[in-house]
């Protein structure tokens, strides 16, 4: 079928900010070519610091030089998907680059997901080669048999970390075993990542990776829970990287340049923010493995962020930390926020404690996952997601007909087009064809683009909760409450939170009769979901409310316990 391609309107352009670019010129070579650049003109600059411990640019070149080289002779090969399984730590980023060296495709895990979710995953992408945390190997290992590894490396992360604290976690008390237990365990029958760093290193004439092959499997929820991998180009990522660059022309590139990466790696915005853009800017990447105000204001004493990709929640707590404990966060240059509503009356005191910005942005994992953030100036709009990215063309069309635009400031779904728009979901060509309209990715979200193109997220057509900036798919947790021997049924929602933008909220239907504990319930799930799926609040409902063929009404159920949440 023919594509008919059209050239929309880009009202955006004329509120870009100053030195930002209309357009970028296409993309080339791969990610690897970032690092490579990086290297060659900041070999001794910092590239990494865990915990006070730097690893240079030359130094990280050198390792993942040697991971590459190993994963070779483990049989890695061009093409092959390779399962991360890591937190924010060096060995995370010397991996992701080993292993997109050899061609082949990253596959990024949440670590803290539980073994019936990674399962899920691994189930669809069918990696044999694994690099773990060791807090995770063990789950790994337990696979079925179907979905044994060929390989499965585990890596120690404290390993990573300045010598004295390595010796401190040794230590024979409470304090410091309960920090290592958090940190690593005991693995046997996996390769250790020691090893593979010992190995020979690649040699520089194995074939590289091409701009169009795929880099990169990130999965998505969807709306069912079932695990959809959007399948994201070098060039996708490479696009959405130099897109970011250009966003902020106030931000130079080379040493000075310092990246916070507060937000999970395994996550597309921590992806796309921290690990290629960072890298691409020759920048100091600070990792930090969850986020601790106090870790990263001890940084921020030293190191100011240049750049701060976060989420409310973090800002937040980090402001009140900073204000609590009398540390200054001056210097903080540039912070973007995405995943859920920013708030301008945390804008103020955000900005004025740090002297910087703090812009609201928006995007998909199809996306890689950046589309549009406010501009670093003066005119951004509070409440808005900001202006399309350079080379970005979007539309506002009607839900039912994705081909007809809507008239300027109307409601209407948005459809988007670009460099870093992926090509589908990985096997899964039905799904894929069913978010593309002519061309267009349909992003399932009810926008308004006002006549100076700034954007505005009405709301939702997929009933996705957002988390703390994670998503929740309510019919995955809908079913883990119904196996519950006393539930009947249930229904998921999110409630508006003033901590994480929605809570997960459930209404169930138990059995007649019977004395339920809310909690009890609550556990259950915990046993099945990761913690933040796990509802906050739970409702016992007499019925829920369902159309003519079934179907819950998560609309009513949402607007009933929003009266009952109100006192209404």
């Amino acid at each position: 079928m023919q594509v008919m391609m059209f050239e929309p309107p880009r009202p955006w352009i004329d509120s870009y900010a100053e030195g930002v670019p209309t357009d970028l010129a296409p993309v080339s070579g791969s990610l690897v070519d970032i690092v490579d650049a990086s290297v060659r003109d900041y070999p001794d600059a910092p590239a990494l610091q865990f915990f006070g411990r730097e690893t240079s640019y030359r130094a990280m070149q050198d390792a993942i030089d040697r991971v590459a080289g190993g994963l070779r002779d483990l049989g890695v090969g061009a093409g092959d998907p390779v399962a991360i399984v890591l937190p924010n730590c060096p060995q995370h980023i010397i991996a992701f680059y080993a292993v997109l060296r050899l061609g082949a495709v990253v596959v990024e895990h949440n670590p803290l997901y539980t073994a019936r979710e990674l399962r899920k995953q691994f189930e669809d992408h069918g990696a044999k080669h694994a690099i773990v945390w060791s807090k995770v190997a063990q789950t790994i290992q337990e696979f079925p048999a179907d979905l044994a590894m060929t390989s499965l490396i585990s890596v120690d992360v404290t390993k990573a970390m300045p010598l004295a604290t390595q010796l401190m976690l040794k230590l024979p008390i409470a304090k410091a075993r309960e920090s290592r237990d958090a940190l690593t365990a005991r693995v046997r029958g996996a390769i250790s990542w020691d090893s593979i760093v010992a190995s020979t290193p690649l040699p520089a004439s194995h074939p590289r990776p091409q701009t169009d092959d795929l880099a990169i499997i990130q999965y998505t929820s969807g709306t069912t829970g079932t695990p959809k991998g959007a399948a994201l180009t070098h060039r996708n990522l490479l696009a959405n990287a130099a897109q970011a660059k250009a966003w902020v022309p106030s931000i130079t590139r080379g040493d000075g340049c310092v990246v916070y990466a507060v937000l999970p790696m395994f996550h597309a915005y921590g992806l796309t923010l921290c690990l290629t853009f960072a890298m691409s800017m020759g920048a100091r990447l600070v990792l930090f493995p969850k986020f601790d105000p106090d870790l990263v204001l001890e940084v921020a004493k030293k190191h100011p962020a240049t750049f701060l990709p976060l989420v409310p929640p973090i800002a937040e707590r980090l402001l009140a930390a900073a204000k609590e404990k009398g540390v200054s966060l001056a210097g903080t240059e540039v912070a973007i926020s995405g995943a859920m509503a920013l708030d301008h009356e945390l804008v103020v005191p955000f900005e004025e404690a740090t002297g910087g910005y703090l812009v609201e942005g928006y995007g998909l994992s199809e996306c890689s996952p950046v589309l549009m953030a406010n501009p670093v100036a003066a005119n951004r709009v509070a409440g808005s997601v900001g202006l399309p990215l350079p080379g970005t063309e979007c539309r506002v069309v009607d839900p039912e007909n994705p081909t007809v635009d809507v008239p300027t400031g109307t409601a209407g779904e948005l459809v988007v087009r670009g460099p870093q728009v992926f090509s589908g979901y990985y096997g899964k060509p039905e799904a894929t064809d069913a978010v593309f309209a002519d061309g267009w990715f349909r992003t399932g979200d009810i926008v308004t683009i006002d006549q100076t193109g700034f954007v505005r997220i009405v709301d939702r057509i997929k009933e996705l909760i957002i988390t703390g900036g994670f998503n929740v798919a309510p019919t995955e947790v809908e079913g883990a409450l119904r196996q519950h021997p006393d539930v009947l049924d249930a229904a998921v929602v999110g409630l508006p939170s003033e901590h994480s933008g929605e809570e997960v909220v459930a209404a169930v239907v138990v059995e007649a009769g019977v004395d339920v504990d809310v909690d009890a319930i609550r556990e259950f799930a915990r046993t099945i979901l990761t913690p933040y799926k796990v509802p906050r609040r739970l409702f016992i409902v007499d019925e829920l409310p369902k159309s003519l063929i079934g179907k819950v009404l998560r609309r009513e159920v949402k607007e009933k316990l929003i009266g009952l949440t109100s006192g209404s």
